[in-house]
């Protein structure tokens, strides 16, 4: 199971590139993750002949069980986390999907 979450092009890359850098840390710090470990991945996309993606960036963290992703998402911490999530996505609020490879 992964958690996905999708990030619209924001009104100013640099300022978001500068709040998502904060939002990592806030991340490691509410979920107790070591700073040199990333239990996630990180994609921006890019440009193509047709233009800009409807998306800047992906998040996406794996997850053993549907039900270690519900009991994550359900605590306070990953709560906060999802609010700051939307805080800096000023391109408009990020998709957050739940997927299966």
């Amino acid at each position: 199971m992964k958690l996905i979450v999708l990030y619209p092009q924001p009104t100013d890359i640099n300022k978001f590139e500068s709040d998502y850098s904060d939002h990592l840390n806030f991340l490691h710090n509410k979920m107790k993750i070591p700073q040199d470990v990333k239990p996630y991945t990180v994609t921006k996309f890019l440009k193509t002949t047709e233009g800009s993606p409807p998306y800047y960036q992906m998040f996406s963290m794996p997850f053993s069980s549907l039900e270690e992703l519900n009991a994550t998402m359900a605590t306070s911490e990953m709560q906060e986390v999802a609010s700051d999530a939307h805080r800096i996505s000023s391109g408009g609020a990020p998709s957050i999907m739940i997927g299966e490879e």
